[in-house]
């Protein structure tokens, strides 16, 4: 039998509890995801790709059923190089579908043998985002609740907070 894997790409800077729910949810419904970070050379990230990965790992306690991986390019190419169909989107607000389904309409254009997954962020999770996070951890501000609790404690190590 198939397995079928999704892959859960994003920039991850840092994983939130809302990018756990759809990660979680995701595993509802695949028999493994790839949670994959983006080299995304627009973005300034406060961790590396690498640091990234390892948060999300322990995020998930090594999960057999999570990979955690990184790309850089085309999405549609790399989800045929690791021979999945689907790929798994979160939405928050109405902003993000717009978005959302635009990069969908393309990738599907590119490669029709590939699907995107829509998936709510969950009602507790819809008003995060790794930008506020960080914000918000910038300035001395808890974040706890929000973020994995390694995810809190890289946070503080990183802008030097007790």
């Amino acid at each position: 039998m198939k397995q079928q894997i999704a892959v859960y790409p994003g920039s991850f800077d840092p994983i939130t509890n809302g990018h756990l729910d759809i990660l979680m949810r995701g595993l509802e419904l695949f028999d493994k995801v790839i949670c994959s970070v983006a080299y995304n050379i627009e973005k300034k990230a406060l961790f590396s790709v690498e640091e990234r990965m390892d948060l999300i790992k322990k995020s998930v306690n090594n999960s057999d059923h999570v990979l955690v991986d990184s790309f850089e390019g085309l999405l549609v190419d790399y989800v045929k190089k690791v021979n999945a169909r689907f790929v798994i989107r979160g939405l928050r607000a109405m902003s993000d579908f717009e978005y959302e389904f635009q990069m969908a309409s393309m990738n599907r254009n590119l490669n029709k043998d590939m699907d995107t997954i829509f998936m709510m962020t969950g009602k507790d999770f819809f008003f995060i985002s790794s930008r506020t996070i960080k914000e918000v951890a910038a300035f001395g501000g808890c974040v706890k609740g929000f973020v994995p609790e390694v995810v809190e404690k890289r946070l503080r190590e990183k802008f030097s907070i007790k």
